[in-house]
C-alpha cells in the first residue's frame, strides 16, 4: 500500500475510537543508555468499555497512560482523542480525567474543596461546584472524608477521593493509574467495582495496574512487559465443580 494511503488508513481506524493509540514507541535516556518505555503499542479504548493493562514496576505501564493523556509525546506513533491527534501539553484536555491518588496525599485543603477545584477551574460558581463535588464523594463512598485533609485518609480512602475528583467535570474518557497500589487486599475488590460501575455508566476506562484482581472486572485485558503490549482475553471463570456429601461417597465406596 503506498505510503499516503497507509497514513489515510490509519487516520480513518483512529478517528473510529474514542481513544487510539497507533503505532506508538518512547524512548527514554538513562545515562548512555536509551530504552524503549513503549514499543509500537496499537491500541484503542470505546465509551463505556473498561480495558486493563497489567504489567510489573518499571513495564512501562505509567508512561503509557500518561502518553495515552497526552502529557507525554511518543518519539513515533500517533495518539488520538475523539478523532483529535492529542499534543504535548501541562495539563488535561478536557473530556479526559486523570486518576492519582498520590497527588492528593499532601493536599491541604479539605477533601469537599480539593474535589471541587476542576469544577471552579471551569468557571463554575462553587455553590455548584460544591454541590457537584458532594454528589461524587457520596457516589464514590468517601462522603464522610469531605471535612478531611489528605494526610488523615487511608490509602482506599486517597484511591476513591481521586476518582471522584477525576470524574467530577464528567470526562468521557477516565485515566487510571495503578488504583490498588498499597490497598489493603479485602479493599480491593470494591475499588475494581467502583470502576466498573464508572464504566457501564458510559465513561470509558483505560487503567493501568499491577494487580491481577484488575484483569477480572475488564471488558479487555492486555499485559505490558518491556514496552510491549500483548493483546489477550479477559479470563473466564472455572465452572465449579459443587463436592459430593460425606453420605454420597460412603455409598458409592460401598462402605457402611
Amino acid at each position: 500500500m503506498p505510503a499516503a494511503a497507509n497514513a489515510r488508513s490509519t487516520v480513518k481506524w483512529a478517528e473510529q475510537h474514542l481513544l487510539a493509540l497507533d503505532g506508538v514507541t518512547k524512548r527514554v535516556r538513562r545515562g548512555r543508555r536509551e530504552h524503549v518505555v513503549l514499543d509500537d503499542v496499537t491500541i484503542h479504548v470505546e465509551p463505556g468499555e473498561l480495558v486493563a493493562v497489567w504489567g510489573p514496576p518499571r513495564s512501562g505501564r505509567t508512561t503509557l497512560l500518561r502518553v495515552a493523556a497526552g502529557l507525554e509525546r511518543p518519539d513515533a506513533g500517533a495518539v488520538r482523542f475523539d478523532g483529535v491527534e492529542l499534543a504535548r501539553r501541562r495539563e488535561l484536555c478536557d473530556g479526559i480525567g486523570f486518576v492519582q491518588p498520590s497527588a492528593l496525599a499532601n493536599s491541604g485543603q479539605p477533601i469537599l474543596d480539593h474535589v471541587a477545584m476542576p469544577l471552579l477551574a471551569r468557571g463554575v460558581a462553587p455553590a455548584e461546584a460544591r454541590r457537584r463535588a458532594w454528589a461524587e464523594l457520596e457516589r464514590v463512598g468517601a462522603a464522610a472524608c469531605s471535612r478531611l485533609l489528605g494526610h488523615d485518609l487511608r490509602t482506599s480512602e486517597l484511591v476513591r477521593v481521586a476518582i471522584a475528583e477525576a470524574v467530577v467535570a464528567m470526562p468521557r474518557l477516565l485515566l487510571v493509574d495503578d488504583p490498588t497500589r498499597q490497598v489493603y487486599a479485602h479493599e480491593r475488590a470494591p475499588v475494581f467495582a467502583l470502576l466498573r460501575a464508572i464504566a457501564d455508566s458510559g465513561t470509558a476506562v483505560l487503567m493501568v495496574t499491577g494487580d491481577a484482581m484488575g484483569v477480572s472486572c475488564a471488558d479487555r485485558a492486555m499485559t505490558i512487559g518491556d514496552g510491549v503490549v500483548h493483546v489477550g482475553p479477559v479470563a473466564q471463570p472455572a465452572p465449579v465443580i459443587p463436592l459430593r456429601r460425606a453420605s454420597e461417597a460412603t455409598a458409592l465406596s460401598g462402605r457402611p
